[in-house]
């Protein structure tokens, strides 16, 4: 049988009184770690899972857009947004499924589709986009305050000029003519911001289009 020295055995003594005191809480200490590594695993196993099934979803959704299936590019990114929010599928799915509404005549379904990207994609970009392209189904609907509301909001740099340009559509569709103007000059301006390197130079015939677009209003009264 093992014996230990005084100085051991008061080392083990010390020990003991210590986990008298403190052993419930360690104890507690250590299950709460476990259950919450337990939980950090389930929970990435449920987002792999997500991802998986929405993926598949969308792959889907894609072919049937190809196909120019619009009932059921539809059904599809309705089943994205119903089950798969959370993953970036569903805003895309969104958007395709808008174009392939618009393709068929369907504007009130595509504006439906845009408006929920709109607000719940999650890339900022993305919604930014929808909310463009949400504002140009409205012009074309004549629905101009309505196109106004979705761009009254100041989008990110490297919208804002498109931004500008759609808020001149509309005021020239309304015959608002000075407005429509600035809203141009206000396009062309944040284009020369943005367009501080080669590649964004290239894009030249974007402002054309603008320039082409204010020269059409005529001459400034």
């Amino acid at each position: 049988m093992a014996t230990y020295d005084l100085e051991e055995q008061e080392q083990l003594d010390e020990l003991k009184t210590w986990w008298k005191m403190y052993g419930n809480l360690v104890t507690g200490v250590l299950v709460a770690v476990a259950l919450a590594v337990v939980a950090w695993q389930g929970w990435n196993w449920w987002q792999r899972q997500q991802s998986a099934q929405a993926s598949a979803l969308f792959s889907g959704l894609q072919t049937a857009a190809v196909q120019k299936d619009a009932k059921r590019t539809r059904e599809l990114a309705g089943e994205l947004i119903d089950k798969y929010a959370s993953t970036s599928y569903a805003g895309m799915g969104a958007m395709i499924a808008a174009r392939a509404q618009l393709d068929a005549g369907d504007a009130k379904n595509a504006r439906a589709q845009l408006a929920w990207a709109a607000e719940n994609a999650k890339d900022a970009g993305l919604r930014e986009l929808a909310r463009l392209r949400l504002a140009a189904v409205m012009l074309d609907e004549k629905a101009y305050d309505e196109a106004m509301k979705q761009l009254s909001a100041e989008p990110a740099a490297a919208f804002a000029a498109r931004f500008a340009e759609l808020r001149g559509d509309v005021f020239a569709a309304q015959g608002r003519t000075a407005e429509a103007r600035n809203a141009y000059d206000a396009a062309l301006a944040k284009f020369d911001a943005l367009a501080k390197d080669d590649e964004a130079r290239q894009r030249g015939g974007y402002k054309e289009v603008v320039l082409a677009k204010r020269d059409a209003l005529g001459a400034a009264k």
